[in-house]
């Protein structure tokens, strides 16, 4: 307990100095997040426009779809804000800059993680965050304090499953020797189909977001979960433990690719 709360110290003062760091540009900070506001924003809209001609898909209504659109911003934004740095993996690595990592007395797959603070992501928090509010004031969900904590816990489960997998994906400049991340980005273009209700999609892409990667488990189970909605409700109470696994799995993934780094050479 003691060393785990020494690590989570540290990497509070890592991420605090990079805040620092970025904050001395502030017209860059507020442009990073209004961008991310415009961005999300754009989504929403969408999402209006297409609910205007079609009032339900596959049992879900505009609302419904908002929630799971809300869960994916506001998961995306928690791990931009705090785990950003796994997104710079292929330079890290592929440069040799891991070799300063690998001499400090701090573990490396928490340098990595906190190298990097994506300011953006409050952008992201707050359009996902107002989006969640208005999806959860209009859902027909009888609420209490039990369904508040468990939305709590599946919003945050949601962002440890983002942060997994981004990490996961990332750690692939172990193995592909280049300074960017193609393969993470491909991936991460996967879960962009985690944002709306993946009984649209066919069955290949639903087993490929719910067991390859489970980028369902950021959003479309979390909300059935909230929702009580069919069967999938059940799964959705599962969230915890895969966002558990996801992080598991990343930092496996991590050492093992760890083993066989051999610096850049000269």
């Amino acid at each position: 307990m003691a060393e785990l709360r020494r690590n989570l110290w540290l990497y509070r003062r890592l991420l605090g100095a990079h805040v620092r760091a970025t904050l001395e540009y502030e017209a860059d900070f507020w442009i990073m997040s209004l961008s991310a506001v415009l961005v999300q924003g754009i989504g929403v809209v969408f999402l209006w426009a297409i609910f205007r001609s079609i009032p339900r898909i596959n049992g879900w209504q505009f609302w419904d779809v908002v929630l799971i659109y809300a869960l994916v911003v506001v998961s995306e934004g928690l791990s931009v804000l705090f785990a950003q740095g796994a997104w710079t993996m292929a330079v890290t690595v592929n440069l040799g800059q891991l070799d300063a990592l690998l001499v400090r007395p701090y573990p490396p797959v928490l340098q990595v993680l906190g190298s990097q603070v994506g300011m953006n992501g409050l952008g992201n928090l707050v359009l996902g965050g107002a989006a969640l509010f208005a999806a959860t004031s209009h859902v027909d969900v009888g609420w209490n304090a039990g369904r508040v904590a468990l939305t709590v816990l599946l919003v945050i489960s949601a962002a440890g499953v983002k942060v997994g997998l981004n990490l996961l994906t990332n750690c692939a400049a172990f193995w592909l020797r280049s300074p960017y991340s193609m393969f993470a980005f491909s991936m991460h273009s996967l879960g962009e189909l985690a944002r709306f209700p993946i009984t649209i999609y066919g069955l290949v892409v639903r087993i490929a977001i719910t067991a390859v990667l489970p980028y369902a488990f950021m959003s479309y189970f979390p909300a059935a979960a909230v929702l009580s909605h069919g069967t999938a409700r059940w799964l959705g109470l599962l969230t915890p433990a895969v966002a558990v696994y996801c992080l598991w799995l990343g930092v496996a993934v991590f050492r093992r690719g760890l083993s066989r780094y051999e610096s850049s050479g000269n």
